[in-house]
Formats: structure tokens, sequence, C-alpha cells
């Protein structure tokens, strides 16, 4: 079966956020859209990725809030983590999103959902194994947006007790002891789930540093933080080994005793879905497993675009949902600004959160040479004293002492802090001088009020920080 260039006027591969995001704003303007999924709609953000770990995490902000309510005057007691309850309850959040990304696609007139494997075949045409036999679709324009999975490493099979983060997400008894390898974003706010569930947590990092795409004042604090809590932080680890028995597993490092732990949560961060999909056999210029697209998502074949988690950079979900919206309205004509890609918020959702945008300290030196910085605490902000957080944010602006330029740069961490990024990005993106923002009213009492102390000290004129 052939669908013709008459049908569509796009094809999107792959419809994880950037990809339906993608196809709804095409055809938003106009655009006849194939969406091609071979699983489910919605992709990994949806299914085994944001969604689903972040209602782990607000199941382990509940669970330590019960097992602290008696410091602030609450008689309660944590009896245990149900995980049938949790499952029930992160499914139950996970199927209403659905449910509604299900409604807004096949409301969309001028979208056809295929469901089935596909591949490109052409600039111009995908291919697709549909349960009902093979289907060729055709347009002038298509969008790769595929994602990624799990990656493991070289002579470290998943199965039995060593899991990436999807079969974490489907455990059905809790760990007493987990080792987590890697101290990237999805191992820290693993670590931190397993943590507030009542498990022993040793996080092994080949780095120097946790979380190490952060400013380097955030993976110390970090740190600190998650040794606080009582978590094992092994930076400058390197793994040899790790073998598993009816009992457990054991994991050795180079160096080091060998670790004993129920489970290995293999964390090392995610690979591309590429290889097998025609990307290469269709002249697609290929590195690494990598798309390589320029800043207007365009790769080396005309006609042929690409969103996401194939794209080097950040591999963040907004990130695929606004360069899909971004190429949507491209090849509808609206000439859209492509997207700063240091300007793209982001956020680590352990405990505590970390949040920032904009350059690190040292990109910022190297980009301009000499910049100023500042650090307020949170034990000046009268919220975070309410919720019992520390942390800081950090403030790095153009130019030396005695110059006024833009804050280039916003980092922080605390309880609660990834919700402050939105006005971070504001900051950043509009090249905000401190004295600007400091002439801002900041609610009383708020978190938000430390992005308000931080420009009024990095201006000049501190209240409650030190110049």
């Amino acid at each position: 079966m052939t669908a013709g260039n008459d049908a569509f006027d796009l094809i999107v591969l792959g419809a994880g956020s950037g990809g339906y995001a993608c196809a709804l704003r095409a055809a938003q303007l106009g655009l006849r859209v194939a969406l091609v999924e071979r699983a489910e709609l919605g992709g990994t953000c949806l299914h085994r990725g944001c969604i689903p770990t972040k209602a782990l995490l607000h199941v382990a902000e509940v669970a330590d809030t019960a097992r602290e309510a008696e410091s602030v005057g609450v008689r309660a007691t944590l009896a245990g983590v149900d995980l049938a309850g949790v499952h029930a309850y992160k499914d139950r959040v996970v199927g209403r999103l659905y449910q509604g990304l299900q409604g807004l696609v096949s409301g969309a007139e001028k979208i056809t959902f295929v469901q089935g494997d596909g591949r490109l075949a052409a600039p111009d045409a995908v291919e697709v194994a549909t349960a009902d036999g093979p289907l060729r679709l055709t347009a002038p324009s298509v969008v790769l947006a595929t994602g990624s999975r799990a990656r493991t490493l070289p002579g470290l099979d998943i199965g039995g007790r060593i899991l990436t983060s999807d079969e974490a997400l489907r455990l059905e008894t809790l760990p007493d002891r987990v080792v987590v390898l890697g101290g990237g974003v999805i191992g820290v706010e693993f670590a931190s789930v397993f943590r507030s569930f009542g498990a022993h947590v040793t996080v092994v990092e080949a780095l120097d540093r946790l979380v190490a795409a952060e400013d380097p004042a955030v993976s110390t604090a970090l740190a600190r933080a998650f040794r606080r809590r009582g978590i094992d932080v092994r930076t400058g680890a390197r793994l040899a080994g790790a073998t598993q028995d009816a009992d457990g597993v054991t994991v050795t490092v180079e160096s080091g005793d060998p670790l004993r732990a129920d489970l290995l949560l293999v964390a090392v961060g995610r690979g591309p879905v590429t290889q097998g999909l025609g990307y290469e056999e269709a002249g697609v210029a290929v590195e690494r497993g990598f798309v390589l697209a320029d800043e207007r998502c365009r790769t080396n074949v005309p006609g042929v675009r690409a969103v996401g988690d194939i794209v080097p950079g950040l591999q963040l979900a907004h990130r695929g949902f606004a360069q899909g919206i971004f190429v949507a309205e491209d090849l509808a004509g609206l000439h859209p600004t492509p997207l700063d890609e240091s300007g793209i918020p982001r956020v680590t959702y352990c405990d505590p959160e970390i949040a920032s945008v904009g350059l690190t300290e040292a990109q910022a030196r190297e980009r301009y040479g000499e910049v100023t910085t500042y650090e307020y605490h949170l034990g000046g902000n009268g919220k975070s004293q309410i919720l019992g957080t520390t942390g800081f944010v950090k403030l790095v602006r153009r130019g030396g002492a005695n110059q006024t330029g833009p804050v280039v740069g916003l980092h922080m961490v605390g309880a609660r802090m990834g919700e402050q990024v939105g006005e971070a990005q504001l900051i950043y993106g509009w090249e905000a001088l401190p004295e600007e923002v400091a002439a801002l009213v900041h609610a009383h009492p708020t978190q938000n009020e430390s992005l308000g102390e931080a420009h009024l000290a990095l201006a000049g004129k501190p209240l409650h920080a030190h110049a």
C-alpha cells in the first residue's frame, strides 16, 4: 500500500515529545501529516521517563514528609512504602496524560496516526511494517524523531539484578541496598528515590563529581546534601565489573573494596535510537549514532529534518518539544528564530532539586573573559527555612566587578527550586541586568525571593545577604 505525495505534506517518524509536538503544530498550520510510531504515542517521556520518574519522586517526597512529620509537631508514622500502590498511582498519572494526548492527535483532522515499525526508505519516503502489512508513505518533508534508549557499558548485560531505569520503574519489591552506576541526572534522581524509600544507596561515578554538566558549585552542594542523607557518594570510581547471583550483585571498581547490593542500577546515560532505521542508507549523516543537524534542525539531506534526543545536545523532552514546534513552523513558512541551546532550562528532580539556565562560570569565562559571580544561600530565605531546605542561587554575570553586564548563567540548588526556572529563563533570555531584576517585586515569603535577593546583592544593594 502506498500513500503518495498528494496525501501528506510531512511524515514524522517517532511520536515522542518532539514528534507529536511537530505533528500537532504542523496540522494547526494546515499541513497534512503522517505520524508514525512503533510503540505508544508519547514516547519515552510519557511512558518510561519524565512522567513516571517524577511520580516516583513525588512519592519519595511524601515518604520523607511523613518520616519527618514529628519534627514540625505532627504525630505521624511511616509504616512503609507499598510498591503496588505506588505503581497504581504512577500508572494513573501516565494513563490520564496518555488518554489526553491520544484525544489531541485523533481529534486533529490533518494528522494520520500510523502504528508500526517505520524506517526511512528515501529522503521523501518512510516504509512502515504495520499489523495489516507493509505501508509506504511519501511526502516532500520528513522529520526524524526516534528518541533514545537507556545505555549500558560493554560487558555489562542488563537482566536479573542488573537493570536500567526502564526496569527500575517496574520493580515488584523494594531493595535494601542499591548501587547506582552513574552520577548524572538519571542516576541522582533514582538514588534520591531509593534512599527515600529506605534503601542504603551507593552512587558510583567515573568522573570527579556528580552531575558533571552542571556548575561545579552545584556538584559540591549535591554531594554534600547526599552524604547528609546517608547516600554513599564515590566519585572518580571506574567500574571494573559486576557479577550477580541468587542473593545479590557484587560490583567491583578499579580502586576500593567490592560493593555488595540487591540491585545494580545502570544509569550511564541514554543513546540515540537510529540504528537499523535506514538513515545512513538514505544518505543522512550520522556520527556515533547521532543524526547531525544544523540550528534549523536540517540534516545534510534536503527535505529531512531531525529533532530530539537523536540530535547532539541536551537530551530533554522540552528541547525536543520546542524543536518539533520550530520545525513545523519553519516548514509552514513562518521563519521562526532557532533555539538558543544555552537558554534551555535544566532541572534535576533529586532531593535537593537542581535547576539551571545559561552558562556555568567556566563556560562564561571561556566565552566572555571576565565575569562576576554571586551565591545567595537559602539560609536567608524565609520560605526555605519553613521548608527546611538548604542550598543556594548562583548568578554568573558578564563583566568584571566594576562593570555592568547581563546575567548569563543562573544555577539553583534546594527543595522545589525547579519551580523558579521559568523566571531564570526570562532573565537569561532577555539579557537582564542585575539592576533590572533587583527592581522587580518578589512575593514574600516565597523561595522565588531568593532570585530577587541574589540580584539585589549582585546590583550592590544586598539586604538578607552579604555583598
